[in-house]
């Protein structure tokens, strides 16, 4: 319920920051008005891109996954899934009927089909921006003149920055569909606790006591889907604006950070002490979300002050 809205912000900022101003500086020679013609342009050209993503969303991970986790199991009373907020009529039918159940489930998986499409559609923006700004001259071919390639250079960082922001907070939405649904395969009393018990399991030597149930996961396969298109918008920016020595340093550390916090997501429920790993790889995730560039702009500005003094 947190992650998703500051997503959606980081890529509304970062829409409005190409739009707005780093896009016209680029395009210096033309005029405002045939700058945003060519953007809108691009921004067509994924069209079919858009449509497959909401076909994807709405039929296999909305209705599909709906059917097969919810509605079959509340029809027939049974099911090999662990039994959670969706499936909880057919052991306590005092609580909630199958009926209000039914729809209850509808609503919530559309409302997950359609924050994955948005997602995925904000994924496709950073994408055509990434694109873009390439084509403007952003990647390793910009030009010599200092003052440009230093502009572009700023550019290229601010944007491969809120690219990492978005790529974070994806994993980490990965992360958290990841720990329930394995959560609820296990014999945990609370999510908390088991994850204390795992770390406890890895630093003293002794058995956690949450063994898997054995129940199906389908929750795994669309957090996957999550991870791995946040992970590769970053890759392909990495690529192509890799612009200077600055921006390739810096580039560095967002990549051992992403590669970190995806391991840990690939691992969870992989091993006794897999927390202790998730806990590491978030604590740096979180950090990087409010300074990306992990202090090498404090040490520029640092040393330019002392340059100047």
């Amino acid at each position: 319920m947190v992650l998703f809205p500051l997503f959606f912000a980081v890529v509304i900022e970062m829409l409005a920051f190409w739009k707005q101003n780093a896009r016209l500086r680029l395009v210096a020679q033309a005029d405002s008005s045939k700058s945003t013609n060519d953007w809108t342009s691009n921004v067509r050209a994924y069209s079919y891109s858009y449509w497959a993503v909401f076909l994807v969303c709405v039929l296999v991970a909305g209705l599909l996954q709906w059917m097969g986790v919810c509605l079959v199991p509340l029809l027939e009373g049974n099911g090999d899934y662990a039994i959670s907020w969706g499936t909880i009529a057919i052991v306590q039918p005092h609580l909630i009927s199958v009926s209000a159940e039914i729809v209850f489930t509808a609503l919530a998986y559309l409302y997950m089909s359609v924050c994955f499409y948005l997602f995925l559609a904000g994924l496709i923006l950073l994408h055509t921006i990434v694109h873009d700004l390439w084509r403007l001259g952003g990647g390793p071919r910009t030009p010599p003149e200092v003052e440009h390639r230093r502009e572009t250079g700023e550019i290229c960082l601010r944007v491969m920055r809120g690219i990492f922001r978005c790529t974070v907070l994806g994993v980490l939405v990965a992360v958290c569909m990841k720990l329930q649904s394995a959560y609820l395969s296990s014999n945990g009393q609370d999510v908390v606790t088991w994850i204390i018990h795992d770390m406890f399991s890895a630093i003293y030597g002794l058995p956690d006591g949450s063994n898997s149930l054995g129940y199906r996961m389908p929750t795994h396969y669309s957090s996957l889907l999550v991870a791995i298109s946040a992970c590769v918008v970053f890759v392909y920016g990495s690529f192509r604006l890799a612009n200077g020595k600055q921006v390739r340093e810096t580039l560095w550390k967002m990549s051992a950070v992403v590669g970190l916090l995806f391991a840990s997501y690939v691992l969870i429920d992989a091993f006794d002490g897999f927390s202790i790993l998730l806990g590491a790889g978030v604590l740096l995730a979180v950090y990087g979300l409010f300074d990306p560039e992990f202090g090498q702009r404090r040490e520029i500005e640092v040393e330019s002050k002392q340059s100047v003094s």
